[in-house]
This record gives structure tokens, sequence and C-alpha cells, in this order.
């Protein structure tokens, strides 16, 4: 059920943000590619064609890779501290 949870948390939130960046395409306040990309990255880790997509994204952007790798580390680190080690 915990591993449920998580896995639910995960999705909500990822698709928050894509929904957040979606909006922000058109708010000039927020910058929408930015939460688009956060939620692809969220959602990387729960399906395969956003996984997909975010390698094509790393294929044709090298420096916006790097970056994201970074971010991406350190989101899993944050995520592990709250909710504690996968097994």
């Amino acid at each position: 059920m915990k591993a449920f949870l998580k896995r639910l948390a995960a999705q909500l939130v990822g698709w928050a943000f894509i929904v957040v960046g979606i909006v922000g395409l058109f708010l000039p306040i927020l910058q929408g590619i930015l939460f688009i990309l956060i939620g692809l990255i969220i959602l990387s880790t729960q399906y395969s064609w956003a996984h997909r997509l975010m390698e094509r994204i790393r294929a044709r952007f090298p420096r916006l890779a790097q970056k994201s790798h970074e971010a991406s580390t350190r989101a899993h680190l944050w995520l592990e501290r709250i909710w504690g080690r996968r097994e």
C-alpha cells in the first residue's frame, strides 16, 4: 500500500507540474517550459513514453541534459530523504 501511495503521489506531482507548465506557456509570470521539464523528469520514473521523450530532449539539447541530470540527481536525493530509501 505504501508503494502504491508513493507512485500515486509521484504521478500527481508530475502531472501537476505539466498542467502548471501548460498554463505558464500562456501567462507571462510563469516559466512554462521549466515546469513542463520538471513534470517530465518526475513522470519519466513512472512512464516509458516520458522517459523516451526526455532521452530525445537530452540528445537534442546537451547543455540542457547536463542541467537536467543535475536537477534529477538533487530531486532523487531529496525524495529519498522524504520517503526513505527505495528497496
